[in-house]
């Protein structure tokens, strides 16, 4: 999907309308020359012709290039419908959309009074240069959809031989996509069945968080049998725990369920790649995956440097 570049704006000061210029720079803090330029996460800001158009005739009046604040008007691709993630590419840049719309501060902003309402609030995207460049009107970005990636890993001895049908790791694909379906945002789901051995599971690991997959998922091997050896190949691979999610879980339903306290499962990062492991049950991976999905997407986003809330 291709996403044309119809005017490109500046402004000097934070919340007033910028310009129409013939050519905007990207550099690593943004559009140079532009108020909004800096080290975070709102760079650049993009609105869409089909917003403007939309609140153009509730006004009753034709808006111009700039008057929203957005550094770059555009035409094509619906913006308030992409995701934090999600890439512009063209021949000279590339940008990453880090947020979408943003607070509005109303009679505060003199876009708000000078206008009386703005769009940007409600449709506006903002994103950060990952390649810089030059960027003018008649230019194309090609428009390229964020998707997860995830690995389910199923740790079974009788699995692993075909003794018995996996049914832990086929439910937590079938939950991943019933969720991302709604939001909706893409994901691939790869599924390994493996024994339960820590040589096989820190293997399979390691490739994955190589490939940079954002998830892993495992499903068994978290009790106290003798060949339960997840916690202990996973745990000191981590590097950041996040503990709170787990303790979480197992108080929640080990109150009514005191077997479920017996869980030992973790959570955490290894490199670039989140992990959690589950026990093997269908009802506990129902249980875990409730709760895990309720701050998934935060933690990529967090891991990604983004402050979206």
């Amino acid at each position: 999907m291709e996403l044309k570049i119809l005017s490109v704006n500046i402004s000097k000061e934070k919340g007033t309308i910028k310009e129409p210029v013939e050519e905007i720079t990207l550099n690593h803090h943004g559009v140079m020359d532009d108020a909004h330029s800096g080290p975070w996460h709102r760079q650049v800001s993009l609105l869409g012709k089909e917003s403007v158009d939309r609140f153009s005739g509730q006004a009753g009046r034709p808006i111009a290039p700039g008057e929203f604040a957005e550094n770059i008007t555009t035409e094509g691709v619906e913006l308030v419908k992409t995701s934090p993630l999600d890439r512009f590419s063209g021949e000279n840049v590339e940008l990453e959309v880090t947020q979408i719309g943003k607070s509005c501060h109303g009679s505060a902003c003199a876009i708000f009074r000078e206008v009386g309402n703005c769009v940007m609030p409600k449709e506006g995207i903002f994103a950060r240069v990952i390649r810089q460049g030059s960027l003018k009107p008649g230019d194309v970005l090609t428009y390229h959809p964020r998707r997860f990636r995830f690995h389910v890993v199923t740790l079974s001895d009788r699995a692993s031989k075909g003794e018995y049908a996996d049914r832990s790791g086929p439910r937590i694909i079938e939950i991943l996509n019933e969720h991302y379906n709604e939001l909706p945002r893409d994901i691939e789901v790869a599924h390994t069945i493996i024994p339960d051995d820590a040589s096989s599971l820190s293997v399979l690991i390691e490739k994955t968080t190589y490939d940079e997959v954002d998830v892993i998922i495992t499903t068994g091997g978290t009790g106290i049998g003798p060949r339960d050896v997840t916690v202990e190949t996973v745990r000191p691979m981590l590097d950041k725990e996040i503990p709170g999610i787990m303790e979480m879980i197992r108080v929640k339903y080990g109150k009514d369920k005191p077997n479920a306290l017996l869980s030992r499962g973790v959570a955490g990062l290894i490199g670039e790649t989140l992990i959690y492991t589950l026990p093997g049950s269908v009802k506990a991976v129902n249980e875990y995956m409730e709760e895990i999905l309720k701050t998934l997407e935060h933690l990529i986003y967090m891991r990604h440097g983004l402050d979206v809330h």
